[in-house]
């Protein structure tokens, strides 16, 4: 192999796979990028055996080839290197000369036979959206997904096709977020549960420009693709059922509480500097407004030994007042992604979940537990 590229491209396209790479890889194999010459390009590819990232980048080409190498000295090196063109070529033993201006390097690779062999998608796309749609959908649920993998459906997303309807759903028994998008689809009804590390990583590599993202399943439902433009992600799918979030929704609610979107999440991030110390507690107090008056919503938090914070923020009011306490860094994720101007707030009792929607948009339903306030 022997070929030369730019520096920016080849240091775009090595941080896209990288987000494959596992930091404790138990294969040393897994801890390389795969670099090929294909089609008249260069393509890099990464994976951790549950999450494949592939990109190309443009070459001028004078010999054919392909290796591996460790991908965290590559990808530094890269990034080092000036802007110009970078010249990659592969000795033998899987040397790989690196050079650009002055400066040069040797890297030792790896036998690209011990690379796991990546399957392609040879079915018809399931379906195809927007890029910035589905960015935009997958950031409104991701966050919401458990962190940890002791049930592992709650560490995935609900990926739901029904008709021209697409639902993504995601929660952590603490939280719930399902986001529905209508779709232009032929496709039978699809349920499966894609890991929420998968849809994270590629939600921050597409929606830049305009462009369509086209999603195959395989037909055993054991892997999802997601291909756009220079790049192709592929995740295995979880087994097994996602909870009836629909259960979990309240279906009526006590107060209906309309709030500036961007007040309110401000508010909250100053409240949550007195609430760390008490598991992130944050108190809302709801006051409807007299006779034709505005009502208003208190923010609080209280550090026992330190003092305490507060907002009275401005708000409509439909129905009883009252007090509820939540978990503010889950408040501020959701008030993070809500686009709209204002957000309603729907809640029963202290001990009941809220809900939280933006005004004007049926498409976005946010369900929060409520924390127990001692000596409320």
């Amino acid at each position: 192999m022997k070929l030369w590229c730019l520096q920016e491209n080849l240091s775009r396209g090595l941080s896209v796979v990288s987000r494959a790479v596992s930091p404790r890889a138990t294969l040393p194999i897994l801890g390389n990028i795969l670099l090929a010459t294909e089609g008249g390009r260069l393509k890099l590819q990464a994976t951790n055996l549950e999450l494949v990232i592939t990109t190309w980048v443009g070459a001028d080409i004078e010999r054919e080839g392909v290796t591996t190498v460790p991908a965290r000295l590559f990808t530094e090196f890269i990034s080092s290197l000036p802007n110009e063109k970078v010249l990659l070529e592969l000795n033998e033993g899987h040397k790989l000369h690196v050079a650009a201006g002055h400066s040069a390097a040797d890297i030792h690779g790896m036998d690209p036979e011990d690379f796991p062999t990546v399957p392609s998608a040879s079915e018809e796309p399931t379906l195809r959206i927007d890029a910035e749609v589905l960015k935009g959908m997958i950031e409104q649920v991701v966050f919401a997904a458990a962190t940890d993998d002791s049930r592992p459906v709650l560490a995935g997303v609900l990926f739901k096709i029904d008709g021209d309807k697409l639902t993504l759903a995601a929660a952590d028994g603490f939280r719930l977020s399902v986001k529905e998008q209508s779709i232009n689809s032929s496709a039978e009804s699809v349920n499966v549960i894609v890991p929420a590390k998968a849809l994270d990583a590629l939600s921050r590599l597409i929606g830049d420009h305009e462009e369509q993202v086209e999603i195959t399943i395989n037909p055993n439902k054991s892997q999802i693709v997601f291909q756009a433009e220079n790049i192709n992600v592929i995740s295995r799918l979880i087994d097994g059922n996602f909870p009836n979030y629909s259960q979990i929704i309240p279906k009526q609610y006590v107060t209906r509480t309309v709030v500036h979107t961007k007040e309110f999440r401000e508010a909250i991030t100053r409240a949550l500097i007195f609430g760390r110390d008490s598991s992130n507690a944050v108190k809302l107090t709801i006051s409807p407004g007299d006779e034709g008056d505005t009502g208003k919503i208190v923010v609080s938090a209280t550090a026992a030994e330190v003092g305490s914070g507060s907002d009275s923020l401005e708000a409509t009011v439909e129905g009883e007042g009252g007090q509820i306490a939540f978990n503010g860094r889950y408040l501020t994720d959701v008030l993070s992604v809500i686009e709209s101007d204002q957000v309603a707030l729907e809640t029963q009792s202290p001990n009941s979940p809220g809900v939280i929607r933006p005004v004007g948009n049926g498409s976005y339903t946010h369900v929060i537990m409520p924390m127990h306030l001692v000596g409320r």
